[in-house]
Formats: structure tokens, sequence, C-alpha cells
């Protein structure tokens, strides 16, 4: 397995999943469930988000072949789409590009199962999750790069469930103040590497060659 690949894709899925906010955001709407239910909800988003993931692993191609996009089209456009998340990182603000919205969490709140939704779309499986699927699984160069990146999303994905459970506990030990500082150090960490997502779309596209 490549290490320097399953380190790029581990860090980008942890950015683009943000597996910290999900677990403040799942312990708020989970305050009043037993931990029984928890689990089910944990385990049953998880399972979902990653069957929703691996299929946009394993037939990103064919997806982006049936609407006509380019591989160098889609690395400019993730990139661009993770460049919006890190910055909201940075910032510390909250969009739909990694959860739920505000109105989605409302709706949320006045159900009884939530491990599809708000869990498993969009908190998990959301656009940024998706799309750095597809940009990560459709650059690899070979058997190997694929199978390193899948293994980073299962990763990522364990813990996610990990710190599903223990979404309270989490809450209570780093507080607001410790999960801003994850969060905007995997922020910019993630905007180095959507900056060169997008470097690398620009330049396998073609357009600045000079005849």
């Amino acid at each position: 397995m490549q290490i320097d690949i399953f380190l790029i894709a581990l860090t980008t899925f942890f950015a683009a999943i943000g597996p910290a906010d999900i677990a403040v955001v799942f312990a708020a709407l989970t305050k009043d469930a037993t931990p029984r239910h928890r689990l089910v909800f944990a385990s049953r988003g998880v399972l979902i988000a990653t069957g929703i993931l691996l299929f946009f692993a394993f037939f990103g191609d064919t997806i982006l072949s049936l609407f006509g996009v380019t591989l160098a089209a889609l690395r400019t456009a993730g990139g661009i789409l993770l460049l919006l998340i890190s910055i909201d990182m940075v910032f510390a603000r909250h969009s739909g590009g990694t959860g739920a919205t505000d109105e989605e969490q409302d709706e949320a709140r006045s159900r009884q199962d939530i491990s599809v939704f708000p869990l498993a779309l969009p908190l998990l499986a959301g656009p940024g999750a998706i799309s750095a699927v597809i940009l990560l699984t459709s650059g690899s160069q070979s058997p190997s790069s694929f199978w390193a990146v899948l293994a980073a999303l299962l990763v990522i994905m364990a813990l996610s469930w990990i710190m599903l459970l223990a979404a309270i506990p989490i809450q209570r030990l780093l507080g607001v103040t410790g999960l801003s500082v994850v969060s905007r150090v995997v922020g910019i960490l993630l905007a180095a590497l959507s900056v060169q997502f997008i470097f690398d779309g620009i330049e396998s596209s073609g357009i600045l060659l000079v005849s």
C-alpha cells in the first residue's frame, strides 16, 4: 500500500467528513436517547454512509463518463469545493458542505430514527465527502493507489463510528474551544491539499499550454 497516498486520503477524508464536528451534532440530537439507541443510530448511519461512499468510489469513473466530465474538471471543481469547506473550518463556520444545515437539524430533532437523515446523509456522506471520494479514486494511478484510498476511507469511517459512540464524553472533554482548535488545524491542511488539486486540474486540462 502506498503510504503517501494513504496519508493524503486520510487527511482529506478527515477534513471532508469531520468526525469531531459530527460527534457534537450527534450528541445534541441524541441527548435524550438511551445508550442502546445511540449504538443503533451510530452503527446504522456509518454503514449506510460507507455504502454510499463506496458506491461512488467504485462507480465514480462511470458517473463521470456518463455526464461527460473530465478528470481535470473534477480535480478543479473538487479542489474548489474542498477549499470552500476548509475556509469554513478555519473560520469556524458551518455550512451544508460537511454537515447538516440548521433547518435540517431542526427537522431531525423531530424524528425517531436519525441514522439515515441527517446522520448518513448529509453528515457522514455529504457533498464534500462524495467529492473527495470521486476525486481521490478517479485520480488513482494504480490498483495499489485505489486500495490505499479505500483503506483511508474505511479508517475514517471506523473513527467516525467510535467518535459517535463517545460523542458526549468527547464533547465534555474537549469543549467548544478544543473542537474549534482541531477543526482549524485540519482546515489549514485541507486548504493546502485543495489548492494542489486545483493546480493539478488546471495543469492536466492543458489550457495553460503555450503553442
